[in-house]
């Protein structure tokens, strides 16, 4: 019973590997029984027209007709395809011609037919190998342009995120823009069963039909998240600082300092929103973000009497409440700045790093002519906060932070300012245009732009 039962079991399995690669090889046999049907239809054919002449004219005008209807209908297809598919036919057709005028067994078409029939059979079936590999989405990614009015675009390099999907798109050239995409975002948007929002379109700057989709099934702010408290206590400012999240749940980070390696530049920014938008949560969200890190000092005017940011007042480096320390703060700002900038350019920094807050004990940022360690004290950076700025600039004038908002940046200061309206009577607008990065929350319609 053990002989039979072995018998069996190798039988069993060796037809179970026979018909798992049948199975496999059977995708792959078409381009090889087109060889094989090639050479029956080239014998057949010189037996009978071998001494026709009007059958070799018929054979010649045939196979140009052939491989032209192949080009012609491969124009819905990648031009590789088309051009492969148009010299699989042609070369058929030549040694078909041959073979039924010469005889199969003629000087060199026996050869040409082994290696050539061979040659053609396996760049299909190569061709088919690397098609199967991207098939499922290749196809899930055209059915869906195509049911969008965009079946020509392809879909190259995709990155799948836990809740963002983003993929290269490449137009038909001479036949698509990037404007075509942004018309069909809400068809794909409804192909999907996603909402507009949802479905988005970056298009590259170098090119008018090439761009990025981006799709982001869930969005993460539908329903109001709690900040997590300070990204990275301790650090350096120099790190970005994490104020929220985007809609697939990324961080949302913005830097203060510039950095040369990156090519930015220090940052000031605008916070706006109405009463009841949530600015004063936001502020003192950003606000404990900026004080936990160890390299930087910060001033704040806040005219409300510290209302929001009383906990954080041991933090501050100068806090003061409105009216005349304002007036102070701001006129104290104008003579900090030049004097930071002078110690930033002897030290022989371009702008603030983080080796200025350090003991600069590198001979390259020395202050003394014989380039030999100083050793000064390091200056860290700065935030000038100006809250409810709204009073300010009543009493200052509408350009109060114009001057220092151009310089500060330089001097390794940021601006900070907040108000409710940051409309032309609120604010210059030099003041606005130095104020590059913005914050909005619950603006009014006639303000956000």
């Amino acid at each position: 019973m053990t002989r039979d039962r072995t018998t069996t079991t190798t039988t069993s399995t060796g037809g179970s590997i026979g018909a798992y690669l049948l199975h496999r090889a059977k995708p792959h046999l078409p381009p090889w029984l087109g060889v094989a049907g090639l050479g029956i239809a080239g014998s057949g054919a010189h037996l009978l027209w071998a001494d026709s002449v009007g059958a070799g004219v018929g054979l010649t005008l045939s196979a140009v007709a052939l491989t032209g209807a192949t080009w012609w209908a491969g124009r819905e297809t990648s031009a590789q395809r088309r051009l492969h598919s148009a010299i699989t036919v042609a070369a058929g057709s030549a040694w078909m011609t041959g073979a039924a005028l010469a005889g199969p067994l003629s000087g060199i078409l026996p050869d040409t037919y082994l290696m050539g029939g061979a040659v053609l059979a396996l760049s299909w079936n190569v061709r088919m190998a690397l098609r199967t590999a991207d098939a499922p989405t290749g196809s899930a990614d055209k059915g869906l342009l195509a049911k969008v009015g965009l079946a020509k675009a392809m879909i190259g390099r995709t990155q799948v995120e836990p809740n963002r999907v983003t993929a290269s798109v490449a137009l038909e050239g001479g036949e698509q823009t990037n404007d075509d995409v942004a018309r069909a975002l809400v068809r794909i948007a409804s192909a999907l069963d996603l909402p507009q929002s949802a479905v988005r379109y970056q298009p590259s700057a170098d090119s008018a039909r090439r761009g990025e989709l981006v799709i982001v099934p869930r969005d993460m702010l539908g329903e109001a998240q709690e900040w997590e408290g300070p990204s990275l206590p301790g650090g350096s400012i120099a790190d970005p600082l994490v104020i929220g999240q985007y809609d697939d749940g990324s961080p949302l980070m913005v830097w203060l300092p510039g950095d040369p390696d990156a090519g930015r530049n220090a940052s000031h920014f605008l916070i706006a929103g109405g009463t009841g938008s949530g600015k004063g949560d936001a502020a003192l969200n950003l606000q404990t973000e900026i004080l936990s890190r160890r390299d930087v000092v910060m001033w704040l005017s806040d005219p409300k009497a510290f209302q929001d940011f009383r906990p954080l007042l041991p933090a501050y480096d100068w806090a003061v409440e409105g009216g005349a320390g304002t007036e102070a703060m701001v006129e104290a700002l104008q003579h900090v700045i030049p004097a930071r900038t002078g110690w930033l350019g002897k030290h022989s920094y371009r702008q603030w790093t983080t080796q200025a807050t350090e003991t600069q004990t590198d001979p390259a940022h020395s202050c003394r002519p014989d380039r030999t360690p100083c050793g000064c004290p390091g200056m860290p950076y700065m935030v000038a906060w100006m809250e409810e700025a709204a009073n300010t600039l009543r009493a200052l004038g509408d350009d109060a932070f114009t001057g220092i908002a151009q310089e500060a940046r330089s001097a390794g200061v940021s601006l900070i300012v907040s108000l409710q309206r940051p409309s032309y009577d609120q604010m210059s607008t030099s003041t606005r245009a130095s104020l590059p990065s913005v914050i909005a929350l619950g603006c009014d319609p006639r303000d956000e732009g």
